[in-house]
């Protein structure tokens, strides 16, 4: 989650409160795969890529009130504040953690299965804990991480020199 907004900065709904963590959901979602319907791990999906696709409008609103410039300016920063706040959060909110948290989740349940004669119920449990408890610990290291992906590749080839902050 961003730092909470300075004085005199406006509180982005999106990264400055409770919002945010809907853009987990699907982390969440795979920790319990092992235990509940296919169907409620998608839908844990459709919960986060729609906070995804409204954090990246609401970048593209923000981004055409700016100080008025040039039309030619505006619709071009409007277009890299949506794209880049929408490729970021798809990646840093859904993509790679999701995949991370079915990867942990299901490498536990393997390990707890040949190394434990624990009922399947508690290797389930244990590996649904495992996976929450995996989410704070991979949040930050997956934001750097894409941070450095988009400023190595499609950060480079927006038109202007100040480029935007999704994290």
């Amino acid at each position: 989650m961003s730092e909470p907004p300075s004085r005199g900065a406006e509180r982005d709904l999106f990264r400055d409160t409770w919002v945010r963590y809907l853009g987990y959901a699907n982390e969440v979602g795979e920790a319990f795969r092992s235990l509940v319907p296919a169907a409620v791990v998608w839908l844990s999906y459709g919960v986060s890529s729609s906070y995804v696709l409204a954090d990246a409008i609401d970048k593209g609103k923000k981004a055409r009130d700016q100080v008025p410039g040039p039309e030619a300016g505006r619709s071009s920063r409007v277009t890299v504040a949506v794209v880049d706040t929408f490729v970021w959060q798809a990646l840093a909110s859904v993509a790679i953690p999701g995949f991370t948290i079915n990867r942990v989740c299901a490498a536990s349940l393997y390990i707890l299965s040949s190394a434990t004669r624990w009922p399947l119920a508690v290797r389930k449990w244990t590996t649904t804990a495992l996976g929450l408890l995996a989410i704070p610990v991979i949040i930050h290291p997956i934001d750097r991480s894409v941070d450095f992906l988009l400023d190595s590749s499609l950060r480079k080839l927006y038109p202007s020199v100040e480029k935007p902050s999704s994290s």
